[in-house]
Parts: C-alpha cells; sequence; structure tokens
C-alpha cells in the first residue's frame, strides 16, 4: 500500500508542475485555484472519479463479463426485499490486507459512498459523469 501513496504523490506533483506551466501560475501559488482554472481534478479525485464511472457501466451491462463477475449489487443475491435493494448499493467485500486496494473491493466501496442521486441508473451515462465530476 505505501508504494501507491508514494507513485500517487509523485504523479500529483507531475500534474502541479504541468498546470503551473500550462497557466503560468509561480511555485508559491495554491494549486487548487490553478487546477480548477484548467478543469483539472486531483490524482486522487480523478482516480475515484474513472473508478466511479467504470462501477456505473459494469452495472448498466456495458462492459466486458471478466468485470461484471467482480462487481455486483448487493440486491441481486437476496431473496428478500431489503431497503439496500433499493439504493443500487454494491456488495463489498471485506478485506484488511493487500486485496484492499484490488479491483473488487475498491470500487464497490466508492460507489457506495456516491450519494442516492448519483447510484440512480436512470440518468445518462454523460448526466452521471456531469454529476460526479461536480460531487468529486
Amino acid at each position: 500500500m505505501l508504494w501507491h501513496c508514494i507513485v500517487t504523490v509523485k504523479v500529483q506533483l507531475l500534474q502541479n508542475a504541468a498546470a503551473r506551466l500550462i497557466t503560468g501560475a509561480r511555485r508559491r501559488d495554491h494549486i487548487t485555484p490553478v487546477l480548477r482554472q484548467v478543469h483539472w481534478l486531483p490524482v486522487r479525485c480523478r482516480v475515484e472519479f474513472k473508478l466511479a464511472c467504470l462501477v456505473r457501466q459494469v452495472l448498466c451491462g456495458q462492459m466486458p463479463t471478466y468485470l461484471a463477475d467482480d462487481i455486483h449489487l448487493g440486491s441481486e443475491g437476496n431473496r428478500r426485499s431489503l431497503k439496500s435493494s433499493f439504493d443500487n448499493v454494491c456488495g463489498a467485500m471485506y478485506a484488511q490486507t493487500f486485496r484492499d486496494s484490488s479491483f473488487e473491493a475498491t470500487c464497490p466501496r466508492i460507489w457506495n459512498c456516491l450519494p442516492h442521486g448519483l447510484r440512480t441508473l436512470d440518468i445518462s451515462y454523460k448526466q452521471f459523469k456531469v454529476l460526479l465530476k461536480t460531487y468529486v
């Protein structure tokens, strides 16, 4: 997990330098307004954005089956009607090891943290991305 943090920090520093180069901002200027000026999300938020988009496409049946095997709604395996059946909550696996950063553990956690309005599958993919970017 440590290597993951180191890589993320290095890529974030690279993104910050690129944003400063494009906008002409000085090194001492705060980076958040600069990133907003070029319409870029910070690296961690961008990764979560991409994973949330991927989960939505999987749940809508627009991705290959090998990805769909790892992600499913919690209501798909239940015989009883639960409150979570109506919230489009993904069934998340419990992990406390290296698998915490695996696809099948991270994606449901990110999806389940989204507000209910974003987890609805009734809106278009384009509208979902717009709403998600304003949320993230």
